[in-house]
């Protein structure tokens, strides 16, 4: 395979919905270029993309597929991204290392909610897109509406290139307007017949041509004054004209195919290796220093890691670009993460799990390579003279969680083991092993997600693993302030332990003043403040810790052993055992013994000491609450409301975007356990959602009270 130079390669990223068809396209893509002698089917479970097992077991795309097709001279690097927003993932991996976008719409559903997904990822990055409309031949297609609905979203900037004579089974032809031709084909597609335009549908054909080129003409002046000048363009021109477009999203070219019978397929690669930009036009990638990389061949070898796939018999195959330099088999490089040098043994080009063996790869190309040692998705390896780190993908939050943990519970050292090597092929699976809930939680983007990594550990590993609900990390506070003392005396043969603690808590906020006088059951205790510690808690929120011992009553050596006593409680609240935070404890007074005082006598008054104030202090229980915004279709508007309302959300905003309504809302997380599932469910799958954290907030009386009960129901089952 001969080496391509950066100007002579393109990077395009094949994002669409679920049944769009875009493991077919690929296969008609690369059966075309010569890469695969024979198209494989979905049924037949032979098709380059979608070649893991767990994707043949459910029929879906799970991972993005990495391949490449050589077309007149021009090196297309395409990413095959899964449709569903489970796998979301991937799509935004390949966004970032790519430069166009095709979005590919089922032809009798048009623009559905995946495709506004991916359409709000591309506008997010600043990424060019070309809609592709498939499935011409389903008999419920229908073109002219799918082109209504897409300037009705996405406004005039959608321009169509080609269009149908007919849709339906009995689709064999198209007109396409750039080059003013018809095309028609055989029942087995393949090359085109190409004709002029029939009389009968010149009028159409010059009318879309005209809007084609005065779209064209819109993104350069110099086109601009020769269209006004000739009322046309050349051919080139406008290519010229749309390749400016296409960069800067002023317009959004509209093409046909039929991937399933291999019709427009030879027509589209001609149009992306003619008219789609190049590397070196688009936007550079800047380095984590804010410096930006250049994608020059001459420049210092830098490469970007982007993707892992584990695969059986061999191991890690490990996907990256070529930011800037060349890399050949052989060169030594540096990992900028972790400082480890790696040899490049092989070099290969990817179509799934083919791999073409090359010597070289220039700037701006895309590869993969076999038996490193200790590189991870995300890192960085330069050679010489580069001291690059990349870290430009940002993935969105996650929006589904369940506890996860080994039916044998010997197993969990191994379960963890593979659940941290299975998020380098989807950084989007979070694992996280919380101490505060004692679980281990893995989160991802839905309940398809988190299904496909349970089948993947119990068929892949034989891990047999189960869900649960994960418990929800509440948070206990104060809301008045209350005073006790606590006296630790313990006497037994020898050196007893002895300290007495005298304490007052209150609920802290940021800047609060500090009075000089508290009054409790008419008495009153004055401060005087010899020393304020603030410590910001991991878990959010702060304690102070206030110093007003007075007279020496007791010895500054044992302050800290009272904040280590009072930290110790503030990790298990009374009321649920759950994290204490916003607390200010200003210790006044105490007593200790010349002989039996010590280190942990004090730690265990402050302890009991602060245990006894904060039930007084009228301990609330705080839950996390979460921004929510979900992107719904209208009329499923009011069934989306009604259920959220059911969650004890607060409605905080609707507005209209692209064709979709958008509901802001704040939930309690406890609330958000199962709502991927529920939102699917009440609208066939049509709606979206993301959600933050956004605070924490005090639990209604009726909750509060319930959680109680259930904590201390709990309690007395443990002991």
């Amino acid at each position: 395979m001969k080496v391509y130079q950066t100007n002579e390669i393109k990077n395009i990223a094949l994002l669409g919905n679920d049944g769009s068809g875009k493991t077919t396209l690929t296969e008609a893509l690369l059966y075309e270029s010569g890469i695969i002698k024979r198209r494989g089917r979905i049924t037949a479970k032979n098709t380059v993309s979608d070649y893991f097992p767990v994707e043949q077991e459910y029929g879906y795309s799970v991972f993005s597929t990495v391949f490449h097709v050589e077309w007149n001279g021009k090196k297309l690097n395409i990413i095959d991204c899964p449709g569903s927003d489970d796998f979301v993932g991937a799509a935004i991996t390949a966004l970032n290392v790519t430069d166009t976008a095709i979005l590919l719409l089922n032809g009798q559903y048009g623009a559905e909610v995946g495709t506004q997904n991916h359409f709000r990822y591309t506008e997010k990055l600043g990424k060019p897109v070309i809609f592709l409309v498939n499935q011409l031949d389903n008999e419920k297609c229908d073109y002219d509406q799918v082109l209504e609905q897409l300037r009705s979203i996405y406004g005039s900037k959608v321009v169509p290139v080609q269009y149908p004579l007919e849709t339906g089974p009995n689709f064999n032809s198209l007109i396409d307007v750039l080059l003013m031709k018809k095309y028609s084909w055989g029942p087995d597609g393949g090359e085109p017949k190409i004709e002029e335009v029939p009389a009968e549908e010149m009028e159409k054909a010059k009318e879309w041509n005209k809007n084609l080129i005065e779209a064209a003409a819109e993104h350069d002046e110099g086109l601009m004054e020769k269209f006004f000048e000739k009322d046309s363009l050349t051919e080139d021109e406008m290519r010229e004209g749309i390749r400016k477009g296409l960069a800067s999203r002023g317009m959004f070219p509209v093409f046909c195919v039929c991937a399933g019978k291999d019709m427009g397929v030879r027509r589209l690669m001609e149009f992306l290796g003619n008219v789609v930009p190049f590397v070196s036009e688009m936007p550079k990638a800047h380095n984590t220093k804010g410096e930006v990389i250049e994608p020059d061949s001459n420049g210092p070898t830098s490469l970007y890691f982007f993707k892992t796939a584990v695969e059986p018999h061999i191991g890690d195959v490990q996907y990256f670009k070529v930011m800037s330099g060349k890399v050949r088999e052989g060169d030594d490089l540096t990992n900028a993460d972790r400082g480890s040098k790696e040899r490049m043994t092989q070099l290969f080009v990817c179509a799934g799990a083919n791999r073409i063996k090359v010597e070289e790869l220039c700037a701006g190309d895309i590869g993969c390579t076999v038996k490193l040692k200790d590189v991870h998705t995300g890192n960085t390896l330069n050679g010489k003279g580069a001291e690059n780190r990349f870290n430009f993908i940002e993935y969105p939050n996650s929006k589904y969680s369940r506890a996860i943990k080994p039916v044998n519970e010997a197993d969990t050292e191994k379960m963890m083991a593979v659940l941290n090597r299975m998020r380098e092929e989807d950084p989007t699976w979070i694992v996280e092993q919380s101490k505060e809930l004692r679980q281990t939680i893995v989160h991802g983007q839905g309940e398809f997600h988190l299904r496909t990594l349970k089948w993947r550990l119990e068929n892949n590993e034989k891990l047999q693993v189960r869900y649960e609900e994960p418990k929800i990390p509440y948070r206990e506070t104060i809301t008045k302030a209350a005073r006790a003392d606590y006296r630790h005396k313990k006497q037994s043969g020898g050196a007893g332990q002895f300290g007495e603690v005298h304490l007052i808590v209150e609920p802290y906020y940021e800047g609060m003043p500090m009075p000089d006088v508290y009054k409790f059951n008419g008495q009153e205790f004055k401060i005087n403040v010899k020393g304020t510690e603030e410590i910001p808690l991991e878990w959010g929120g702060k304690l102070v810790f206030v110093n007003s011992i007075v007279g020496g009553s007791i010895d500054a050596r044992f302050m800290p052993a009272i904040l280590k006593g009072i930290m110790g409680r503030m990790e298990q609240g009374p009321l649920t055992g759950s994290y204490a935070r916003d607390v200010r404890v200003i210790v006044y007074d105490g007593k200790m013994h010349p002989v039996d005082s010590n280190e942990i006598s004090f730690m265990l008054a402050g302890r009991n000491a602060f245990s006894e104030a904060f039930k007084n202090a009228g301990p609330k229980i705080l839950e996390p609450i979460y921004d929510v915004e979900v992107f719904v279709p209208s009329e499923k508007m009011g069934d989306v409301m009604g259920d959220l309302q059911g969650r004890r959300a607060m409605i905080m905003g609707m507005s209209s975007e692209n064709g979709y309504e958008k509901l802001v809302a704040k939930v309690p997380l406890k609330e958000m356990a199962s709502y991927s599932t529920s939102l699917s469910s009440l609208t066939g799958g049509r709606a979206s959602f993301i959600m933050k954290f956004a605070s924490y907030e005090l639990v209604p009386s009726d909750v509060q009270d319930k959680l109680i009960k259930e904590f201390e129901a709990k309690q007395d089952k443990d002991e």
